[in-house]
């Protein structure tokens, strides 16, 4: 309770967040390191809860192609299987005197050939049940590349800000004062403009005698710049306006906290505007320290070197 009254006496009025304010409601964190809203939705038919275009288009590359190709060796798998059991008299140009291993693995290519509406001729269904088995199924792959073809497109043209954040928030000396700082960076060879930065403090503390969650939002030294081309650190500068003022070390171990970063960037490569967050919790902080630089010049002094490896990088300090 202690801790409530001195953040409410130094902070601004707390924000609605959208989280809630019961603290027994979310359990790690209220977002996730890559951005996310750590919250797991029940209640409804999952067909319902789940956009399977959102979820084909957000996962990582070697899922998306694992699923197209098990899709694709699946259902041919059971084409296959239905001109197999039609008989392969009705399929032209497979040798009968072959085992039924290699008759089926014919029918498997057939079914390759026709889904992909390649036709190389070698064989050819015969009679209207595999005509027409055949006919379907050739209108399946069309409709399943054309799906296909969308996604690829969906996942190559959605815009993503390549931003990188720091892996820790730090309390680093700041003038006569202390400031939390959070460091980023773009990674691609894309031309960020217009970026903007806010950052929002989420604690857990007791008030009536029951835990309760209290958002503040934290000012910065520069919240917009020009352009992003070099890393920036977004400095908070702890004044006694500042519900991190007077915070110990002990007390961000001890303390149930939550810091969220929004950046918000024009993105020329895509021509649209792309956002991107994540969230350090308080064992997240690094309590006196200061991050290193993570660019020099050449040995021309002609260019500016861009060092995305020392993103992380830091000094303990004492504060």
């Amino acid at each position: 309770m202690a801790l409530l009254k001195r953040i409410n006496k130094k902070a601004n009025a707390y924000l609605n967040s959208g989280f809630g304010t019961n603290a027994s409601s979310y359990g790690g964190r209220f977002v996730n390191k890559n951005g996310t809203a750590n919250v797991e939705k029940r209640g409804m038919n999952i067909l319902h809860r789940i956009s399977w275009y959102h979820t084909l288009i957000d996962m990582s590359a070697w899922k998306f192609m694992f699923i197209l190709l098990v899709f694709y060796v699946c259902i041919n798998f059971v084409f296959a299987l239905i001109y197999f059991a039609i008989g392969i008299e009705f399929l032209n140009g497979i040798d009968s005197s072959c085992s039924d291993w290699v008759k089926f693995g014919e029918t498997y290519f057939f079914s390759a050939q026709t889904f992909t509406t390649v036709g190389y001729g070698h064989i050819s269904p015969s009679g209207f049940t595999a005509s027409a088995v055949s006919a379907l199924e050739a209108l399946i792959g069309l409709l399943s590349f054309a799906i296909a073809t969308g996604l690829f497109f969906g996942r190559f043209s959605r815009p993503v800000a390549f931003i990188k954040f720091s892996h820790n928030a730090i309390i680093a000396p700041y003038g006569d004062i202390t400031a939390l700082m959070v460091r980023i960076t773009p990674f691609k060879n894309t031309n960020l403009f217009d970026a903007e930065a806010k950052i929002t403090l989420g604690i857990s503390v007791e008030e009536n005698e029951r835990m309760s969650n209290k958002f503040y939002s934290l000012d910065l030294e520069f919240d917009k710049i020009n352009a992003l081309t070099l890393s920036w650190t977004l400095v908070h500068p702890i004044t006694e306006e500042s519900p991190l003022y007077q915070f110990t070390k002990e007390e961000f171990e001890n303390n149930d906290g939550e810091i969220v970063v929004y950046i918000k960037t024009f993105d020329d490569m895509f021509s649209n505007t792309v956002s991107i967050r994540t969230s350090y919790t308080f064992d997240e902080v690094v309590y006196g320290a200061k991050f290193k630089p993570m660019y020099s010049r050449n040995n021309n002094n002609t260019k500016t070197i861009l060092h995305l490896d020392k993103l992380n990088d830091f000094d303990n300090v004492i504060l």
